[in-house]
């Protein structure tokens, strides 16, 4: 948000006198929690930008991007100009930089041909001169502009101090200028500007219908209506502090619209009543597929949970909340106008902005909270500025203010503890300090009674901050007009020595295994889209949230394969190949609904890009020696999403604790991976809190290994894991490592069956083994394995 300097202190006299740094105010807007991140000087002359009129334009048929502008400065000498906006036309006065000109932004403006042919100069955007943030063409100015005089002159500029503010979500009552000037005014002890008188009627009754359908999600619909109405240009001081706070000048109509709206944060819109179907509005759901041309040329479609600002003929005019019509625009005949405020629900509009993928100034604002109760005085401000510009205006009576039952009363209040103030906060506030700290930004004490722990204040709660309701959030406000500093740093005393615990240990230990193995961490979301689960191959029986971050994304992870997947394909992209990725975080299985909170564990998902089933057989086979842990191979179940023949789960007695394996190749693709994708899952709310075998010392032998290659002939029915087992158990303890180096289908090699090809190194701890002892281990685990249905491979 961009707060401009001249404007609060317009609102706050002597807060910002004329001229004073700026800076010492900026400290006081951070202190109050209004982070101003950069401090701005907006409409500082360019030396070397001069006023010109555009003589011709022409295409030069080897340039697509630019095109060819001739000016003239008004000393009659024709200028040649390459341009990449197109935007103008001939008679229109621009602002051209000439060469030798210095830039805002460093760059220094020489003749650079283009095709060979020279431009004798640039033409400027608003945001090229540092007017504002508009860089969607050149900037027009008026067509009585003189020429060639410098352009700050031409227009009268002046220079704004402009605050670039980060706010958060809790302070809705900021995304205008008055409620950052009430605060900043209640902590500085200044007295805020009287607010504009309320709006008295002169005219006959004529009037705008509204009737509101869909109650829950509209509130408040309130029409002016107003005549005597004239489309003009706006006054300079009005565009400039718009310019400043980003906003392109258009007309006077659609300034004073922008300009309360920043002032008062009061999105509202002005519609040509004579063109108006109905003469009225009605708000409705929109049927699932209905579709309307927003402003911005775009024919969106709605779905049943968009709400629709239709004409009274039931015509959709406007997307509520977010953007008008393509049709809702003040022409310049426009005479007569209805003033439209209303009050929305917050979360639908939410959902409808992120679903349609379309944001505005009133969609931020309504999605964070407008002051219900604030939509008078705004209609007062807007007929306070228009008169500026339309002398003849004239309110007429009949105005209309519709309410549903789901408006929030006006009167709230809740109680306070001052001995809660001053546990949470450390401080030792008494009842007239935190009364008079919190009255100027409108929460007001009424009364004061005596409880249990001491006084207990009833505290009004101001229509304008939607997020204020309970007794913390007042207790916040308090923090912040008593000054942060001023509270100080308490450590609490305790007789305790905190300690970790048993499971936070082997999770530290778990990490540092994964890390000693080359492995990197990952952090993915929790939400995902409902696509993504069908994309991994994963039921469609997952948790659902009623309130998610973003509309699309409602689903809580049943696994994080997803973000994993993704995680991937991101660094594939970046041509970055064979990461290998693990991540400790909790997933939410489909399971039992009927408790209050939904099933959910720690896990641990591993995702080897370019690795294969064996890479996290391995894997899993050193986390589980590192470890102490153990659980049965099965291939007879496959996890979703993952490869029918080369995965299996991971199961402690009965129940499931793990997923080990290659995902699914047709997954791979849904999510653009190109490589073979190692996957290792492990439920780490049961496996870490069993009780680790404990490790046995084993002496490291001074004497020879040999190796002994084995390769079976293994119907596809039997499980390698399972040919694994026996190997190691008809070796004994000479076996010190056993590998499967290679699975082969093909020649030779019945139909129904592979080629297991296994490495054995042997070794004695005391003595260097015979030969007679390599072939007895070797007959032992033929004749073990053949039993399994095994045969050796000549």
């Amino acid at each position: 948000m961009k707060f401009v300097l001249s404007w609060l202190d317009d609102l706050a006299p002597g807060i910002a006198p004329v001229g004073a740094d700026p800076h010492p105010l900026a400290e006081r807007m951070t202190a109050l929690g209004m982070q101003v991140e950069e401090i701005l000087h907006v409409g500082l002359t360019v030396d070397g930008v001069i006023t010109a009129r555009v003589l011709r334009t022409e295409r030069h048929p080897d340039a697509a991007k630019v095109h060819r502008v001739w000016v003239d400065a008004g000393d009659g000498v024709e200028r040649h100009v390459w341009c990449g906006a197109f935007n103008m036309a001939p008679g229109d006065v621009i602002p051209l930089a000439t060469p030798g000109t210095t830039m805002p932004d460093g760059r220094s403006i020489e003749p650079r041909p283009i095709l060979g042919i020279d431009s004798q100069g640039m033409l400027c955007s608003a945001r090229e001169l540092g007017l504002g943030d508009d860089h969607s063409g050149i900037l027009i100015l008026p067509p009585e502009t003189p020429l060639g005089v410098p352009y700050a002159d031409a227009l009268g500029l002046e220079s704004e101090v402009v605050f670039d503010v980060d706010l958060t979500r809790n302070r809705p009552d900021c995304w205008g200028h008055l409620g950052a000037a009430r605060d900043v005014a209640a902590h500085l002890g200044v007295e805020l500007a009287p607010a504009t008188p309320p709006l008295e009627a002169a005219g006959d009754a004529r009037s705008a219908s509204v009737e509101i359908v869909a109650g829950d999600r509209c509130h408040r619909f309130t029409t002016v209506v107003l005549s005597g109405v004239r489309v003009t240009s706006s006054p300079d001081w009005m565009a400039r502090r718009l310019a400043a706070a980003g906003m392109r000048s258009i007309n006077n109509v659609v300034d004073v619209s922008n300009y309360v709206m920043l002032e008062l944060n009061q999105p509202n819109h002005a519609y040509d009543l004579d063109t108006l179907g109905g003469h009225g509005f009605r708000i409705r759901l929109a049927s699932d597929g209905e579709q309307m041309t927003t402003l911005d040329g775009v024919v969106r479609t709605c779905t049943a949970e968009d709400l629709l600002i239709c004409d009274a003929h039931d015509v959709p005019i406007g997307i509520a909340g977010i953007m008008g019509g393509l049709d809702s625009e003040i022409t310049d005949g426009t005479s007569v106008v209805a003033i439209e405020i209303a009050s929305f629900e917050q979360t639908g509009i939410t959902r409808s902005m992120n679903r349609l993928g379309l944001r505005s100034e009133a969609s931020g604002r309504f999605e964070r909270g407008v002051d219900p109760y604030g939509i008078d005085r705004a209609h007062a401000r807007i007929v306070e500025l228009l008169r500026l510009t339309c002398p003849d205006l004239v309110v007429h009576a009949g105005a209309v203010d519709a309410r549903s039952d789901a408006l929030a009363p006006a009167d709230r209040s809740t109680e306070v503890r001052v001995s809660q103030v001053n546990r949470i906060l450390g401080t030792s506030l008494d009842t007239s300090m935190i009364s008079s700290l919190i009255a100027p930004i409108g929460y007001v004490t009424r009364s004061v009674a005596v409880g249990p722990s001491g006084d207990v204040l009833t505290v009004s709660l101001p229509s304008w901050r939607t997020d204020s309701h309970e007794e913390i959030d007042v207790v916040e406000e308090v923090a912040r007009h008593h000054g942060y500093d001023n509270i100080g740093l308490a450590v609490p005393n305790s007789t305790m020595h905190g300690r970790l615990s048993p499971i936070q240990v082997r999770r530290r230990q778990l990490r540092e295994v994964l890390l000693g193995a080359g492995l990197s961490e990952a952090i993915t979301a929790s939400f995902l889209h409902e696509d993504d689960l069908a994309a991994a191959h994963l039921p469609a029986d997952a948790i659902r949230i009623t309130n998610p971050l973003q509309a699309d994304e409602d689903v809580l992870r049943p696994t994080m394969r997803v973000g994993m997947l993704q995680a991937i394909a991101f660094n594939e992209s970046h041509r970055r190949s064979g990461v290998q990725l693990f991540e400790i975080g909790h997933v939410y299985p489909p399971g039992d609904r009927s408790t209050e909170l939904p099933p959910e564990y720690e896990g641990l998902s591993v995702a080897l890009a370019g690795g294969d089933a064996r890479a996290a057989m391995q894997l899993w086979r050193e986390i589980a020696k590192a470890m102490g842990l153990g659980a049965r191979v099965d291939q007879s179940r496959v996890p979703a999403g993952m490869h029918p023949t080369r995965s299996a789960t991971l199961s402690l007695g009965k129940d499931v604790v793990g997923a080990v394996g290659e995902i699914h190749p047709d997954v791979c693709d849904a999510f653009g991976v190109t490589e073979r994708v190692a996957w290792l899952e492990l439920d780490l709310s049961r496996l870490l809190a069993v009780e680790p075998k404990i490790a046995q010392w084993k002496a490291t032998s001074r004497f020879p290994s040999t190796d002994l290659d084995l390769a079976f002939v293994v119907p596809d029915t039997v499980a390698a894991e399972k040919i694994d087992k026996g190997i190691r158990q008809a070796a004994g303890t000479l076996l010190v490592d056993l590998s499967l180096f290679d699975v082969f289908r093909g020649t030779g090699i019945e139909p129904g069956s592979r080629s297991l090809a296994y490495r054995l190194r042997l070794q004695a701890v005391d003595r260097t083994l015979t030969d007679v002892e390599v072939a007895a281990v070797k007959d032992k685990t033929v004749a073990t394995v053949s039993k399994m249905g095994a045969v050796l491979r000549g």
